[in-house]
Protein backbone atom coordinates (compact mmCIF):
# COMPACT_ATOMS: atom_id res chain seq x y z
CA UNK A 1 0.00 0.00 0.00
CA UNK A 2 1.52 3.65 -0.86
CA UNK A 3 0.44 7.17 -0.87
CA UNK A 4 1.32 10.11 1.52
CA UNK A 5 -1.52 8.87 4.47
CA UNK A 6 -3.17 11.47 6.65
CA UNK A 7 -5.21 10.83 9.79
CA UNK A 8 -8.18 12.89 10.99
CA UNK A 9 -7.88 16.29 12.69
CA UNK A 10 -8.31 15.63 16.60
CA UNK A 11 -10.52 16.73 18.51
CA UNK A 12 -11.01 16.77 22.56
CA UNK A 13 -13.66 14.22 23.17
CA UNK A 14 -16.79 15.95 24.97
CA UNK A 15 -17.32 14.80 28.02
CA UNK A 16 -20.68 13.53 29.52
CA UNK A 17 -22.62 15.95 32.52
CA UNK A 18 -24.12 12.04 34.61
CA UNK A 19 -26.78 14.02 36.09
CA UNK A 20 -28.84 12.26 38.49
CA UNK A 21 -31.22 10.22 37.08
CA UNK A 22 -29.28 10.45 33.49
CA UNK A 23 -28.22 7.67 30.70
CA UNK A 24 -24.95 7.53 31.36
CA UNK A 25 -25.05 7.77 35.36
CA UNK A 26 -27.40 4.52 34.92
CA UNK A 27 -25.23 3.13 32.46
CA UNK A 28 -22.08 3.20 34.84
CA UNK A 29 -23.97 2.40 38.01
CA UNK A 30 -25.01 -0.92 36.27
CA UNK A 31 -21.43 -1.37 35.54
CA UNK A 32 -20.22 -0.61 39.18
CA UNK A 33 -22.83 -2.95 40.40
CA UNK A 34 -21.60 -5.87 38.32
CA UNK A 35 -17.76 -5.00 39.72
CA UNK A 36 -18.53 -5.48 42.69
CA UNK A 37 -20.39 -8.43 41.98
CA UNK A 38 -17.04 -10.11 41.47
CA UNK A 39 -13.74 -10.50 42.18
CA UNK A 40 -11.42 -10.29 39.34
CA UNK A 41 -8.51 -12.20 38.90
CA UNK A 42 -6.05 -9.35 37.15
CA UNK A 43 -3.39 -11.26 35.25
CA UNK A 44 0.36 -10.64 33.92
CA UNK A 45 -0.43 -9.89 29.78
CA UNK A 46 3.05 -11.12 28.54
CA UNK A 47 3.32 -11.94 24.69
CA UNK A 48 -0.42 -11.59 24.06
CA UNK A 49 -0.67 -14.79 26.90
CA UNK A 50 -2.52 -14.39 30.32
CA UNK A 51 -0.45 -16.03 33.38
CA UNK A 52 -1.44 -15.95 37.29
CA UNK A 53 0.29 -17.79 40.04
CA UNK A 54 2.47 -17.37 42.83
CA UNK A 55 2.03 -14.10 45.54
CA UNK A 56 -0.96 -12.28 45.03
CA UNK A 57 -2.42 -8.75 46.26
CA UNK A 58 -5.78 -7.68 46.74
CA UNK A 59 -7.20 -4.67 44.99
CA UNK A 60 -9.65 -3.10 47.12
CA UNK A 61 -11.88 0.08 47.17
CA UNK A 62 -10.40 2.94 49.05
CA UNK A 63 -13.48 4.19 49.82
CA UNK A 64 -14.70 0.99 50.91
CA UNK A 65 -11.44 -0.78 52.39
CA UNK A 66 -13.09 -3.98 53.18
CA UNK A 67 -14.83 -4.60 49.35
CA UNK A 68 -11.82 -6.92 47.44
CA UNK A 69 -12.52 -6.06 43.87
CA UNK A 70 -9.78 -8.15 42.24
CA UNK A 71 -6.64 -9.80 43.09
CA UNK A 72 -3.06 -9.09 41.40
CA UNK A 73 -0.36 -11.32 40.59
CA UNK A 74 3.25 -10.05 41.76
CA UNK A 75 5.83 -10.79 39.33
CA UNK A 76 9.27 -12.15 40.16
CA UNK A 77 12.41 -11.55 38.00
CA UNK A 78 11.50 -14.53 35.91
CA UNK A 79 8.07 -12.85 35.17
CA UNK A 80 9.84 -9.45 34.52
CA UNK A 81 12.61 -10.92 32.21
CA UNK A 82 9.81 -12.82 29.92
CA UNK A 83 8.38 -9.59 29.61
CA UNK A 84 11.42 -7.94 27.84
CA UNK A 85 12.14 -11.12 26.22
CA UNK A 86 8.58 -10.84 24.66
CA UNK A 87 9.28 -7.22 23.77
CA UNK A 88 12.89 -7.76 22.41
CA UNK A 89 11.39 -10.40 19.99
CA UNK A 90 8.50 -8.12 18.61
CA UNK A 91 10.76 -5.60 18.55
CA UNK A 92 11.73 -6.53 14.81
CA UNK A 93 8.78 -6.59 13.19
CA UNK A 94 7.03 -3.69 15.38
CA UNK A 95 9.98 -1.22 14.29
CA UNK A 96 9.47 -1.94 10.56
CA UNK A 97 5.62 -1.63 10.51
CA UNK A 98 4.59 1.41 8.64
CA UNK A 99 3.32 4.20 11.38
CA UNK A 100 0.16 4.97 9.69
CA UNK A 101 -0.17 0.79 10.27
CA UNK A 102 0.67 1.76 13.65
CA UNK A 103 -1.43 5.04 13.96
CA UNK A 104 -4.48 2.81 13.01
CA UNK A 105 -4.40 0.42 15.98
CA UNK A 106 -4.25 3.64 18.68
CA UNK A 107 -7.11 5.59 16.54
CA UNK A 108 -9.34 2.68 16.84
CA UNK A 109 -8.38 2.60 20.80
CA UNK A 110 -9.81 6.22 20.86
CA UNK A 111 -12.80 5.06 19.04
CA UNK A 112 -13.19 1.89 22.03
CA UNK A 113 -12.23 4.20 24.91
CA UNK A 114 -15.22 6.49 24.23
CA UNK A 115 -17.40 3.77 22.91
CA UNK A 116 -17.73 0.21 23.78
CA UNK A 117 -15.07 0.08 26.94
CA UNK A 118 -16.60 3.64 27.84
CA UNK A 119 -18.31 2.88 30.80
CA UNK A 120 -16.37 -0.37 32.10
CA UNK A 121 -13.09 2.42 31.94
CA UNK A 122 -15.62 4.99 34.00
CA UNK A 123 -16.79 2.35 37.01
CA UNK A 124 -13.11 0.78 36.96
CA UNK A 125 -11.37 4.09 37.71
CA UNK A 126 -14.18 4.99 40.51
CA UNK A 127 -13.93 1.78 42.28
CA UNK A 128 -10.36 1.20 42.52
CA UNK A 129 -8.65 4.59 42.33
CA UNK A 130 -11.69 6.14 44.60
CA UNK A 131 -12.81 9.06 41.59
CA UNK A 132 -16.26 11.22 40.87
CA UNK A 133 -18.77 10.46 37.99
CA UNK A 134 -17.08 13.67 36.53
CA UNK A 135 -13.13 13.19 37.61
CA UNK A 136 -13.48 9.51 36.35
CA UNK A 137 -15.48 10.66 32.75
CA UNK A 138 -12.68 12.99 31.85
CA UNK A 139 -9.89 10.78 32.87
CA UNK A 140 -10.58 7.33 32.19
CA UNK A 141 -12.87 8.47 29.01
CA UNK A 142 -12.23 11.39 27.56
CA UNK A 143 -8.23 11.85 28.53
CA UNK A 144 -7.66 8.62 27.25
CA UNK A 145 -9.35 8.78 23.79
CA UNK A 146 -7.93 12.52 23.28
CA UNK A 147 -3.83 11.06 24.01
CA UNK A 148 -4.73 8.42 21.42
CA UNK A 149 -6.20 11.04 18.59
CA UNK A 150 -3.48 13.80 19.24
CA UNK A 151 -0.52 11.73 19.31
CA UNK A 152 -1.25 9.77 16.85
CA UNK A 153 -1.43 13.51 14.76
CA UNK A 154 1.35 14.29 16.21
CA UNK A 155 3.23 11.37 15.00
CA UNK A 156 2.44 12.06 11.51
CA UNK A 157 4.06 15.48 11.88
CA UNK A 158 7.20 14.67 12.89
CA UNK A 159 7.49 11.73 10.00
CA UNK A 160 6.66 14.36 7.64
CA UNK A 161 9.41 16.43 8.88
CA UNK A 162 11.99 15.72 5.57
CA UNK A 163 15.00 17.42 5.19
CA UNK A 164 16.09 19.47 1.65
CA UNK A 165 18.16 18.11 -0.91
CA UNK A 166 20.20 20.29 -3.47
CA UNK A 167 20.04 18.87 -6.48
CA UNK A 168 21.85 15.89 -7.42
CA UNK A 169 21.51 15.06 -3.92
CA UNK A 170 18.33 13.07 -2.20
CA UNK A 171 18.01 13.49 1.49
CA UNK A 172 15.98 11.01 3.54
CA UNK A 173 15.14 11.11 7.77
CA UNK A 174 14.65 7.83 9.20
CA UNK A 175 13.08 8.30 11.92
CA UNK A 176 13.55 4.98 13.69
CA UNK A 177 12.62 3.71 17.15
CA UNK A 178 15.20 2.66 20.01
CA UNK A 179 17.31 -0.05 20.14
CA UNK A 180 16.07 -2.47 22.58
CA UNK A 181 12.94 -2.00 25.10
CA UNK A 182 11.07 0.71 27.05
CA UNK A 183 10.19 0.41 30.60
CA UNK A 184 6.67 2.36 31.33
CA UNK A 185 6.07 2.86 34.89
CA UNK A 186 2.48 4.91 35.67
CA UNK A 187 1.03 5.96 38.64
CA UNK A 188 -2.66 5.46 40.11
CA UNK A 189 -3.86 8.43 39.63
CA UNK A 190 -4.90 8.57 35.78
CA UNK A 191 -5.94 6.19 34.07
CA UNK A 192 -5.03 8.49 31.53
CA UNK A 193 -1.52 8.37 32.06
CA UNK A 194 -1.73 4.44 32.38
CA UNK A 195 -2.66 4.44 28.90
CA UNK A 196 -0.41 7.18 27.49
CA UNK A 197 2.87 6.23 28.83
CA UNK A 198 3.12 2.52 27.19
CA UNK A 199 1.56 3.69 24.62
CA UNK A 200 3.64 7.02 23.28
CA UNK A 201 6.57 5.05 22.81
CA UNK A 202 4.72 1.81 21.35
CA UNK A 203 2.96 4.32 18.45
CA UNK A 204 6.41 5.27 17.34
CA UNK A 205 7.89 1.85 16.89
CA UNK A 206 8.81 0.90 20.47
CA UNK A 207 8.15 -2.30 22.26
CA UNK A 208 7.37 -2.13 25.86
CA UNK A 209 6.98 -3.39 29.31
CA UNK A 210 4.32 -1.77 31.34
CA UNK A 211 4.47 -1.87 35.58
CA UNK A 212 1.24 -0.28 36.17
CA UNK A 213 0.31 0.84 40.06
CA UNK A 214 -1.26 -2.14 41.78
CA UNK A 215 -3.90 0.77 42.84
CA UNK A 216 -4.82 0.72 39.48
CA UNK A 217 -5.07 -2.43 38.25
CA UNK A 218 -8.37 -2.38 37.67
CA UNK A 219 -8.51 -0.13 34.99
CA UNK A 220 -5.49 -1.07 33.71
CA UNK A 221 -6.71 -4.21 33.07
CA UNK A 222 -9.68 -2.66 30.79
CA UNK A 223 -7.17 -0.49 29.11
CA UNK A 224 -4.81 -3.29 27.41
CA UNK A 225 -7.74 -5.41 26.82
CA UNK A 226 -8.93 -2.36 24.57
CA UNK A 227 -5.12 -2.43 23.24
CA UNK A 228 -6.02 -5.76 22.19
CA UNK A 229 -8.97 -5.47 20.46
CA UNK A 230 -7.96 -2.29 18.94
CA UNK A 231 -5.03 -5.16 17.03
CA UNK A 232 -1.90 -4.51 19.19
CA UNK A 233 -0.22 -7.47 18.33
CA UNK A 234 1.44 -9.45 21.37
CA UNK A 235 4.73 -8.24 22.81
CA UNK A 236 4.01 -4.57 21.90
CA UNK A 237 3.51 -3.48 25.32
CA UNK A 238 3.36 -6.43 28.25
CA UNK A 239 1.41 -5.69 31.34
CA UNK A 240 3.36 -7.03 34.48
CA UNK A 241 1.69 -6.20 38.00
CA UNK A 242 4.29 -5.61 40.98
CA UNK A 243 7.04 -4.13 43.11
CA UNK A 244 7.48 -1.09 40.99
CA UNK A 245 11.10 -1.31 42.48
CA UNK A 246 11.84 -4.81 41.71
CA UNK A 247 10.35 -4.71 37.97
CA UNK A 248 12.36 -1.43 37.82
CA UNK A 249 15.47 -3.47 38.86
CA UNK A 250 15.19 -6.32 36.81
CA UNK A 251 14.26 -4.02 33.49
CA UNK A 252 17.45 -1.07 34.18
CA UNK A 253 19.94 -4.60 34.66
CA UNK A 254 19.22 -5.51 31.03
CA UNK A 255 21.71 -4.23 28.71
CA UNK A 256 18.75 -3.95 26.32
CA UNK A 257 17.66 -1.27 28.00
CA UNK A 258 16.46 1.74 26.26
CA UNK A 259 14.51 3.80 28.03
CA UNK A 260 12.34 4.80 30.56
CA UNK A 261 8.81 6.64 30.67
CA UNK A 262 8.09 7.36 34.40
CA UNK A 263 4.98 9.04 36.17
CA UNK A 264 5.70 8.96 40.22
CA UNK A 265 7.37 10.59 42.98
CA UNK A 266 10.41 12.39 42.62
CA UNK A 267 12.85 10.44 45.14
CA UNK A 268 11.78 7.16 43.27
CA UNK A 269 12.75 8.85 39.83
CA UNK A 270 16.42 10.20 41.24
CA UNK A 271 16.91 6.57 42.34
CA UNK A 272 15.90 4.58 38.62
CA UNK A 273 18.55 7.64 37.92
CA UNK A 274 21.26 6.80 39.85
CA UNK A 275 20.93 3.08 39.19
CA UNK A 276 21.14 3.48 35.01
CA UNK A 277 24.51 5.90 35.87
CA UNK A 278 25.86 2.87 37.84
CA UNK A 279 24.92 0.47 34.61
CA UNK A 280 25.44 2.58 32.02
CA UNK A 281 28.65 0.73 31.00
CA UNK A 282 26.58 -2.17 30.20
CA UNK A 283 23.87 -0.61 27.32
CA UNK A 284 24.06 -0.70 24.32
CA UNK A 285 23.08 3.02 23.62
CA UNK A 286 22.15 5.78 26.45
CA UNK A 287 18.92 5.62 27.87
CA UNK A 288 16.24 7.86 27.44
CA UNK A 289 14.66 8.71 30.91
CA UNK A 290 11.70 10.53 30.77
CA UNK A 291 9.86 11.19 34.01
CA UNK A 292 6.89 13.55 35.71
CA UNK A 293 7.48 13.60 39.56
CA UNK A 294 4.79 15.37 41.10
CA UNK A 295 4.39 19.29 42.57
CA UNK A 296 3.95 21.74 45.25
CA UNK A 297 1.92 24.02 43.01
CA UNK A 298 0.49 27.58 44.06
CA UNK A 299 -2.20 30.28 43.54
CA UNK A 300 -0.69 33.31 43.76
CA UNK A 301 -3.18 36.15 43.87
CA UNK A 302 -2.85 40.10 42.95
CA UNK A 303 -5.13 42.74 44.69
CA UNK A 304 -6.51 42.74 40.79
CA UNK A 305 -8.12 39.39 40.85
CA UNK A 306 -11.30 38.52 40.46
CA UNK A 307 -12.86 37.21 43.59
CA UNK A 308 -15.38 34.52 42.59
CA UNK A 309 -13.14 33.09 40.35
CA UNK A 310 -10.49 32.40 43.05
CA UNK A 311 -12.59 30.87 45.37
CA UNK A 312 -13.34 28.32 42.73
CA UNK A 313 -10.22 27.77 41.68
CA UNK A 314 -8.71 26.74 44.78
CA UNK A 315 -12.13 24.71 45.94
CA UNK A 316 -11.55 23.01 43.13
CA UNK A 317 -7.94 22.84 42.35
CA UNK A 318 -7.16 21.94 46.33
CA UNK A 319 -9.97 19.49 46.58
CA UNK A 320 -10.77 17.65 43.74
CA UNK A 321 -9.86 13.85 43.79
CA UNK A 322 -8.46 14.44 47.23
CA UNK A 323 -5.64 16.55 46.01
CA UNK A 324 -4.20 13.56 44.21
CA UNK A 325 -3.37 15.26 41.33
CA UNK A 326 0.66 16.06 40.17
CA UNK A 327 -0.88 19.65 39.29
CA UNK A 328 -3.55 20.10 42.58
CA UNK A 329 -2.84 23.34 43.81
CA UNK A 330 -2.03 23.23 47.77
CA UNK A 331 -0.24 26.54 48.51
CA UNK A 332 -1.81 30.38 47.96
CA UNK A 333 -0.20 33.28 48.49
CA UNK A 334 -3.41 35.88 49.14
CA UNK A 335 -3.19 39.48 49.94
CA UNK A 336 -4.31 40.95 53.37
CA UNK A 337 -7.00 43.39 51.79
CA UNK A 338 -8.82 39.71 50.19
CA UNK A 339 -8.37 37.52 52.95
CA UNK A 340 -10.93 37.83 55.81
CA UNK A 341 -13.93 37.35 52.96
CA UNK A 342 -11.84 34.83 51.15
CA UNK A 343 -10.92 32.67 54.30
CA UNK A 344 -14.89 32.73 56.00
CA UNK A 345 -16.21 32.29 52.38
CA UNK A 346 -13.88 28.84 51.72
CA UNK A 347 -14.03 27.74 55.34
CA UNK A 348 -18.01 27.56 54.70
CA UNK A 349 -17.83 25.97 51.62
CA UNK A 350 -15.01 22.97 52.59
CA UNK A 351 -17.21 22.01 55.56
CA UNK A 352 -20.27 21.69 53.28
CA UNK A 353 -18.18 19.20 50.35
CA UNK A 354 -19.60 16.12 50.99
CA UNK A 355 -16.56 13.31 51.73
CA UNK A 356 -17.68 9.82 50.97
CA UNK A 357 -18.42 6.95 48.37
CA UNK A 358 -17.70 8.17 45.31
CA UNK A 359 -21.02 6.62 43.32
CA UNK A 360 -22.98 8.99 45.52
CA UNK A 361 -23.70 12.28 43.23
CA UNK A 362 -23.46 14.77 46.24
CA UNK A 363 -19.93 13.19 46.79
CA UNK A 364 -17.01 16.09 45.65
CA UNK A 365 -14.01 14.40 47.78
CA UNK A 366 -13.43 10.53 48.13
CA UNK A 367 -10.87 8.87 49.82
CA UNK A 368 -6.86 9.21 49.62
CA UNK A 369 -5.97 5.79 47.67
CA UNK A 370 -4.65 3.70 50.57
CA UNK A 371 -3.61 3.83 54.23
CA UNK A 372 -0.16 4.83 53.59
CA UNK A 373 -1.72 8.10 52.25
CA UNK A 374 -4.17 8.61 54.83
CA UNK A 375 -1.34 8.43 57.88
CA UNK A 376 1.16 10.74 55.28
CA UNK A 377 -1.48 13.49 56.02
CA UNK A 378 -2.59 12.42 59.43
CA UNK A 379 1.06 13.55 60.00
CA UNK A 380 1.47 16.58 58.22
CA UNK A 381 -1.85 17.94 59.96
CA UNK A 382 0.15 17.14 63.21
CA UNK A 383 3.12 18.85 62.31
CA UNK A 384 1.50 22.03 61.13
CA UNK A 385 -1.08 21.89 64.05
CA UNK A 386 2.24 21.44 66.55
CA UNK A 387 3.89 25.17 64.74
CA UNK A 388 2.80 28.51 66.46
CA UNK A 389 3.31 29.62 62.98
CA UNK A 390 0.43 27.58 61.71
CA UNK A 391 -3.39 27.97 62.16
CA UNK A 392 -6.07 25.18 61.31
CA UNK A 393 -9.03 26.61 59.38
CA UNK A 394 -11.27 24.02 58.51
CA UNK A 395 -10.50 19.80 58.50
CA UNK A 396 -7.74 18.23 59.92
CA UNK A 397 -8.97 14.89 60.70
CA UNK A 398 -9.23 11.86 59.05
CA UNK A 399 -11.94 8.72 59.30
CA UNK A 400 -10.35 5.19 58.33
CA UNK A 401 -12.89 3.00 59.69
CA UNK A 402 -14.80 2.30 56.27
CA UNK A 403 -12.80 3.94 54.01
CA UNK A 404 -9.50 6.26 53.81
CA UNK A 405 -11.36 9.51 54.03
CA UNK A 406 -9.19 12.51 54.96
CA UNK A 407 -11.15 15.68 55.32
CA UNK A 408 -10.27 18.34 53.22
CA UNK A 409 -8.19 20.81 55.21
CA UNK A 410 -7.19 24.64 55.22
CA UNK A 411 -4.11 25.73 56.99
CA UNK A 412 -3.30 29.94 57.49
CA UNK A 413 0.58 30.55 57.94
CA UNK A 414 2.69 33.14 58.89
CA UNK A 415 5.82 31.48 57.54
CA UNK A 416 6.87 32.05 54.32
CA UNK A 417 8.95 29.15 54.08
CA UNK A 418 7.01 26.39 56.29
CA UNK A 419 7.42 22.94 55.28
CA UNK A 420 3.80 22.88 54.13
CA UNK A 421 4.53 25.35 51.72
CA UNK A 422 7.89 23.29 50.11
CA UNK A 423 6.50 19.46 50.72
CA UNK A 424 4.18 17.78 48.27
CA UNK A 425 1.76 15.77 50.25
CA UNK A 426 -0.56 14.57 47.58
CA UNK A 427 -3.51 14.96 49.50
CA UNK A 428 -6.53 17.62 50.76
CA UNK A 429 -3.91 20.19 52.22
CA UNK A 430 -4.64 23.82 51.28
CA UNK A 431 -1.87 26.00 52.93
CA UNK A 432 -2.10 29.86 52.53
CA UNK A 433 0.27 32.93 53.23
CA UNK A 434 -1.21 36.15 53.34
CA UNK A 435 0.85 39.05 52.36
CA UNK A 436 0.39 42.25 52.76
CA UNK A 437 -0.92 44.26 49.26
CA UNK A 438 1.87 46.57 48.87
CA UNK A 439 4.46 43.35 49.33
CA UNK A 440 3.48 41.90 45.97
CA UNK A 441 7.21 42.70 44.63
CA UNK A 442 8.29 40.68 47.67
CA UNK A 443 6.22 37.85 47.54
CA UNK A 444 7.00 37.02 44.21
CA UNK A 445 10.44 35.64 45.44
CA UNK A 446 9.06 33.95 48.23
CA UNK A 447 7.20 32.22 45.51
CA UNK A 448 9.84 30.72 43.36
CA UNK A 449 12.06 29.83 46.28
CA UNK A 450 9.65 27.97 48.53
CA UNK A 451 9.18 24.54 47.29
CA UNK A 452 11.70 22.62 44.73
CA UNK A 453 8.94 21.55 42.46
CA UNK A 454 8.06 23.43 39.25
CA UNK A 455 5.26 22.13 37.87
CA UNK A 456 1.91 24.01 37.36
CA UNK A 457 0.92 27.45 38.90
CA UNK A 458 -1.53 29.92 38.60
CA UNK A 459 -1.69 34.06 38.82
CA UNK A 460 -5.01 36.03 39.41
CA UNK A 461 -4.79 39.53 38.57
CA UNK A 462 -6.70 41.95 36.17
CA UNK A 463 -3.73 44.17 36.31
CA UNK A 464 -1.75 43.52 32.86
CA UNK A 465 1.53 45.04 34.69
CA UNK A 466 1.21 42.25 37.76
CA UNK A 467 0.54 39.60 35.40
CA UNK A 468 3.50 40.45 33.34
CA UNK A 469 5.85 40.85 36.27
CA UNK A 470 4.72 37.65 37.58
CA UNK A 471 5.24 35.44 34.36
CA UNK A 472 8.88 37.59 34.39
CA UNK A 473 9.56 36.48 37.69
CA UNK A 474 8.39 32.80 38.22
CA UNK A 475 9.59 32.25 34.74
CA UNK A 476 11.21 28.99 35.93
CA UNK A 477 8.89 27.78 38.66
CA UNK A 478 6.08 26.24 36.49
CA UNK A 479 6.39 24.11 32.81
CA UNK A 480 2.74 25.49 33.04
CA UNK A 481 1.47 28.90 34.15
CA UNK A 482 -2.40 29.60 34.25
CA UNK A 483 -3.69 33.23 34.13
CA UNK A 484 -6.88 33.70 35.96
CA UNK A 485 -7.51 29.67 36.31
CA UNK A 486 -6.97 27.24 38.22
CA UNK A 487 -3.81 24.91 38.11
CA UNK A 488 -5.55 21.52 37.09
CA UNK A 489 -7.01 20.30 33.93
CA UNK A 490 -4.51 20.56 31.22
CA UNK A 491 -6.69 19.87 27.87
CA UNK A 492 -4.79 17.54 25.08
CA UNK A 493 -4.09 20.00 22.13
CA UNK A 494 -4.32 22.84 24.34
CA UNK A 495 -1.88 22.46 27.28
CA UNK A 496 1.00 20.06 27.34
CA UNK A 497 1.65 18.80 30.53
CA UNK A 498 5.61 18.38 32.22
CA UNK A 499 7.39 20.67 34.62
CA UNK A 500 10.94 21.26 35.82
CA UNK A 501 13.25 21.33 38.66
CA UNK A 502 12.01 18.24 40.84
CA UNK A 503 9.03 17.84 39.27
CA UNK A 504 10.66 16.13 36.13
CA UNK A 505 12.18 16.38 32.51
CA UNK A 506 9.55 18.78 31.07
CA UNK A 507 9.30 16.69 28.36
CA UNK A 508 5.67 17.89 27.89
CA UNK A 509 3.23 15.04 27.32
CA UNK A 510 0.95 15.39 24.79
CA UNK A 511 3.42 17.05 22.37
CA UNK A 512 5.72 16.30 19.72
CA UNK A 513 9.00 16.91 22.45
CA UNK A 514 7.55 13.84 24.11
CA UNK A 515 6.79 11.99 21.07
CA UNK A 516 10.43 12.63 19.87
CA UNK A 517 12.06 11.36 22.62
CA UNK A 518 11.05 7.76 21.74
CA UNK A 519 12.84 7.97 18.28
CA UNK A 520 16.49 7.68 17.19
CA UNK A 521 17.42 9.60 13.69
CA UNK A 522 18.83 8.43 10.66
CA UNK A 523 20.17 10.38 7.84
CA UNK A 524 20.36 9.30 4.79
CA UNK A 525 22.04 10.81 1.78
CA UNK A 526 22.34 9.55 -1.85
CA UNK A 527 24.18 11.08 -4.05
CA UNK A 528 22.65 10.64 -7.58
CA UNK A 529 25.66 11.39 -9.75
CA UNK A 530 28.74 10.55 -7.66
CA UNK A 531 31.78 12.59 -8.54
CA UNK A 532 34.39 10.25 -10.35
CA UNK A 533 37.30 12.33 -10.28
CA UNK A 534 39.57 12.76 -6.92
CA UNK A 535 40.98 16.24 -7.86
CA UNK A 536 39.77 19.85 -7.55
CA UNK A 537 40.05 22.62 -9.68
CA UNK A 538 42.20 24.78 -7.23
CA UNK A 539 44.96 22.00 -8.13
CA UNK A 540 45.35 22.50 -12.02
CA UNK A 541 48.72 23.88 -12.53
CA UNK A 542 48.59 24.06 -16.23
CA UNK A 543 47.82 28.35 -15.61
Amino acid sequence: MTGNFRVPRPHNEPERSFAPGSPEADSVRAQIKHIESQVRDLPHVVDGARSFGGQTMNVVAPHKHAQVLGRIPMADASVTKSAIDASLRAHHDWARTPWWERAAIFLRAAELACGSYRDELVATTMLGQSKTFHQSEIDAACEVADFFRFNVFLAQEIYADQPSSLQGNFNLLDQRPLEGFVLAVTPFNFTAIGANLPSTPALMGNTVVWKPSEKAALSSDVVMRLLEEAGLPPGVINLVHGSGKDVAATAVAQPEFAGLNFTGSTQVFRALWKTVADNLDSYRSFPRLVGETGGKNAVVVHPSGNYDAIKTALIRSSFEYQGQKCSAASRAYVPRSMWNRLRDDMVETVRTLKVGDVASHETFVGAVIDEAALRRMENAFQRASDLDSHRLLVGGSVHPEEGWFVEPTIFETTDPHAFTLAEEFFGPLLTVFVYEDESWDEVLPLVDEASPYALTLSVFASDRQAIAQALDVLRNASGMTYVNDKPTGALMGQVSFGGGRASGTNDKTGSRLSLQRWLSGRFVKETLSPATDWTYPYLDRSF
